[in-house]
């Protein structure tokens, strides 16, 4: 939450989440569910703060689109070059 503490309205990714916590993602396998946390917690953090609907909507929306957009992305570069060990 410290990360909204600063600017509730910032796009937060797994990297700005794991750089905060001076961590790193090694095969960024957990970044889907990380996204998923944090939409979670944004979501709470909007409901317990005085911000409008449409100001909420607009965000999750943009939140949920970057984390299809990147699902798929990664689903794709993973169907390209998988390859059983």
């Amino acid at each position: 939450m410290g990360l909204l503490n600063d600017d509730c309205w910032q796009l937060i990714v797994p990297a700005k989440v794991y750089h905060a916590m001076e961590k790193r993602g090694r095969c960024c396998g957990c970044f889907p569910n990380v996204v998923d946390i944090i939409i979670r917690t944004t979501e709470q953090y909007h409901a317990h703060r005085d911000s409008t609907d449409a100001e909420i909507f607009d965000f999750m929306t943009r939140l949920r689109q970057f984390h299809e957009d990147n699902r798929r992305a990664d689903l794709e570069r993973r169907q390209k070059g998988h390859r059983a060990a």
